[in-house]
């Protein structure tokens, strides 16, 4: 085995890269600050600090007092000093939204979609790129790239296989990058939403947790001591096709029983008009899905459908329970937070009678605080993350894995 020796180079660029996530994830932070949380000598953090100030990467951002001596001045990165992009790819709509560094939105286009196709796919977020841009004024070159969520499973070369939908190693990465000069990051919707919340929401400060995404299809980011797990060949977090019951509903992906047959949006409507339930009027699929809960409240085979739903999302919680152990499990996707907001408490109660007593008690259940926009979100924290782990060095590769 070839082994390369460590240089003074890469002991700088990971030093800039611990400095740089800290003042990001946690800032605005002072020098001192900085020196304790990272264990760098008072020196080293001012010597990288003021390099990464003379980039304009990191700025001033105030002061505050200290104890018996001068104000410490606070640090930040600078909102402007780069773009961010983000698309998030549905089976119905296409959404593509622009960011500061700051992660505040600059532009946001949604280009719906009969089918997601590949090519159509690959067009509409060409096409959101092109517009979200235009609209704001802000130039290609000053954009670190474009983050893009979607369904199945993605390899390390930004290769999408998404079973349920035919997807079988659909080169997605190299598609959208003969459209773009604009580096190419590509990564599961889960994955993202997960990301998201562990920054900024519900999994923030957690160490082992899940993130359930549910909407059309279902899907959850594992994430264990601190880092997300991702299996052999990033393919972990397959939730929704883990078998709920035996012999069961017929699945999109082809097998049966599985949970996405009993909780993702479609199943559950489809489940209802099965039933015979009383016809929905509404016509798209989320709005559907939220008639349907209104009518729970009225409605023997609508309130008996969702029961049915919580009772085996609540085991699908529990078997995540009692397999991995989290400390937490934050519910999101758009049919997540529907879910939620209206059978939370009972959504937990249900987990405790299927979970084991111990590990049951070690967990908090909660919802998404990042909304229903928090995967095209996570998505433009995929360049960020980039930057955050190369110590603000910028990206050169058009596609990045």
């Amino acid at each position: 085995m070839e082994y390369r020796r460590t240089t003074v180079r890469d002991m700088r660029r990971s030093n800039r890269s611990v400095i740089l996530t800290d003042i990001y994830r946690d800032g605005p932070l002072s020098r001192q600050e900085l020196s304790v949380r990272t264990s760098l000598s008072a020196a080293s953090v001012s010597n990288l600090v003021t390099e990464m100030i003379a980039e304009g990467i990191v700025e001033e951002a105030g002061s505050v007092e200290s104890e018996g001596g001068r104000p410490r001045v606070l640090l930040r990165v600078a909102p402007g000093f780069r773009y961010v992009v983000g698309a998030e790819v549905g089976e119905t709509l296409v959404r593509v939204e622009l960011f500061d560094l700051a992660l505040k939105v600059v532009a946001t286009v949604d280009r719906p979609i009969d089918a997601p196709e590949p090519e159509v796919v690959v067009r509409h977020v060409l096409e959101g790129l092109a517009s979200v841009l235009s609209t704001s004024g802000v130039p290609a070159d000053r954009v670190l790239g474009l983050g893009v969520a979607v369904f199945g499973i993605v390899d390390a070369n930004a290769v999408v296989h998404a079973q349920t939908l035919g997807w079988d190693g659909v080169p997605l990465g190299r598609m959208l990058a003969e459209g773009t000069d604009i580096p190419i990051l590509v990564d599961n919707g889960a994955n993202t939403l997960g990301q998201a919340e562990m920054w900024f929401g519900a999994g923030r400060g957690a160490t082992d947790a899940v993130v359930a995404l549910v909407g059309s299809g279902v899907g959850a980011a594992l994430v264990a001591g601190g880092s997300s797990y991702r299996g052999t060949r990033s393919s972990a977090g397959e939730w929704g096709h883990t078998t709920i019951m035996y012999g069961g509903r017929e699945c999109r992906c082809g097998a049966k029983g599985c949970l996405e047959a009993y909780v993702g949006a479609e199943d559950v409507l489809d489940r209802y008009r099965e039933a015979g339930g009383a016809e929905l009027t509404a016509t798209d699929e989320e709005a559907a899905f939220a008639e349907l809960l209104v009518a729970a409240e009225t409605s023997e085979p609508a309130a008996t459908i969702m029961a049915d739903t919580i009772g085996y999302l609540s085991a699908g919680f529990a078997n995540l329970v009692n397999l991995v152990n989290p400390e937490r499990i934050v519910l999101g996707g758009w049919a997540g937070l529907l879910l939620g907001e209206r059978y939370l408490p009972r959504l937990r109660e249900e987990v405790g009678r299927h979970a084991l007593r111990q590990p049951y008690s070690q967990v908090s259940i909660v919802l998404c605080e990042l909304g229903r926009d928090a995967v095209a979100l996570g998505a433009a924290t995929l360049p960020i993350l980039r930057l955050l782990r190369d110590g603000g060095v910028l990206p050169s590769a058009r596609v990045l894995t």
